[in-house]
């Protein structure tokens, strides 16, 4: 995990009954004796800290965190020695181990966040094999990883958010249409970003979503300088920025912690550990288990929607009543190829990706915990998935119906008004156009 420390002496201070504590800083970067580094650690032990028994029992089995355990203490830990525990609220199964760290969020919050987890995946299976039929040009799926969802429903709609390209169900659950993604990935008329954007590269002004970009770690520093604009005008709202474990090993994501934790900025960082950066594997990324930036930092279990939820929550409150950043370390597993573009077969076992998907699936689990409660059943289960495979296509259909965007959109959005070059460039492109009709086909371009 990247974790985190406080500048400042031991302090603990409970977030709310029974969801354990956070623990802003057991040492300084400056350094600091063994004894006194030992005597912190003492003290930012929980007095129920399991044993080693229970430790091997709960054993956590992801990629990057090999050594850890769940937990069911919500803890935001300091810059200890140990191996970081992992929370979690509801196990494979769906049970929950102690009620107290059930959100018990309603019956219609709970349901809607499982019908988008499935929609997000039924619209993963549509796109993909769309790509794999040469209809679109690229794809990048979110199997595995579908809990993020939960992360959604914790922040007020007027927070910021910066995603990376695994984040489809965070704009599911605030609103995007199924029409929307689908003229993003077709790049069509109705495409928000006129079609200068990959596919999966999605953006929202009206939903608070800045627009994805290609370059890895380049929204985390945004994030915080967002954040710290947030914080100088006053606004009681944070940015919630999220990564992978790959975007984690680059220089932006280091000067972005710091930059925050010395200015105290409002900002959520959501790192999605799945296990690999494309095809490294996280052992071959990160040396030591912990990193000291002055953030108050919690690992949590990924493919536990609830254990997000409740994460995210309280990072919430923490940073839009405290002006701190936060870091949470989603441990999950990515079971789909890193995109379109990739096979994963080189550099993983397929046995191993089919006992992530049958034995530990997020999606799963949070319909046995449905149906536990009597909220969920068989047969909402197939109305659910014949809908909106149903809506699915017929959004996928229409889009690839739509024209492209207008030809005079290559030169709008960049200037207040456009200087003479670009005037030139574009009286230039029209006499190719008109010259050499067969080669510059503008039919399927929509009028201005």
């Amino acid at each position: 995990m990247l974790r985190a420390t406080r500048w400042a002496s031991v302090l603990r201070q409970p977030i709310r009954p029974r969801l354990g504590r956070f623990h802003p800083g057991a040492r300084s970067l400056t350094g600091g004796s063994r004894i006194d580094q030992k005597q912190a650690a003492a003290e930012a032990t929980p007095a129920s800290a399991p044993s080693s028994e229970e430790k091997a029992r709960r054993r956590v089995h992801f990629p990057g965190a090999r050594n850890s355990y769940f937990t069911d203490q919500m803890d935001f830990i300091s810059g200890l020695d140990e191996a970081i525990p992992t929370y979690q609220v509801m196990d494979n199964e769906g049970k929950v181990a102690d009620p107290s760290q059930d959100p018990n969020l309603s019956q219609e919050t709970a349901v809607k966040i499982y019908r988008n987890m499935v929609t997000l995946n039924l619209m993963d299976v549509i796109m993909y094999e769309a790509q794999r039929q040469g209809r679109i040009s690229f794809y990048m799926t979110t199997y595995g990883e579908e809990s993020t969802v939960g992360s959604a429903e914790a922040l007020d709609p007027q927070d910021v958010i910066f995603g990376q390209y695994r984040e489809a169900g965070v704009l599911l659950h605030r609103g995007y249409t199924l029409r929307d993604f689908m003229a993003q990935c077709y790049s069509n008329r109705h495409d928000s970003g006129k079609g200068r954007q990959m596919p999966v590269h999605y953006g929202s002004r009206e939903l608070n979503f800045h627009t994805i970009s290609s370059p890895l770690a380049t929204q985390i520093p945004q994030a915080a300088g967002a954040a710290y604009a947030l914080k100088r005008a006053g606004r009681p709202h944070c940015v919630m920025c999220y990564f992978g474990d790959g975007a984690a090993s680059e220089g932006d994501f280091h000067a972005a912690l710091n930059f925050a934790a010395t200015l105290k900025c409002p900002v959520i960082f959501f790192c999605r550990n799945n296990g690999f950066a494309i095809s490294t594997p996280v052992e071959e990324q990160y040396k030591g288990d912990g990193i000291g930036y002055g953030v108050h930092s919690i690992r949590v279990d990924g493919n536990d929607v609830w254990a997000v939820y409740n994460a995210t929550k309280q990072a919430r409150e923490l940073a839009t009543q405290q002006h701190v950043p936060v870091l949470i370390e989603a441990m999950t597993y990515r079971v789909g190829h890193h995109s379109t573009s990739d096979d994963s077969s080189a550099y993983r076992s397929k046995k191993e990706v089919e006992d992530w998907k049958h034995k530990d699936n997020p999606i799963t689990r949070l319909r046995k915990y449905l149906e536990a409660r009597d909220w969920w059943n068989e047969q909402q289960e197939a109305d659910l998935r014949t809908e909106m495979r149903k809506q699915l296509l017929a959004a996928f259909a229409a889009a690839e119906k739509e024209k492209k965007p207008a030809l005079s959109e290559l030169f709008t959005d960049v200037y207040d008004k456009s200087p003479q070059h670009l005037q030139e460039q574009e009286r230039e492109l029209h006499e190719l156009i008109k010259r050499y009709p067969e080669y510059y086909p503008v039919d399927d371009l929509a009028d201005k």
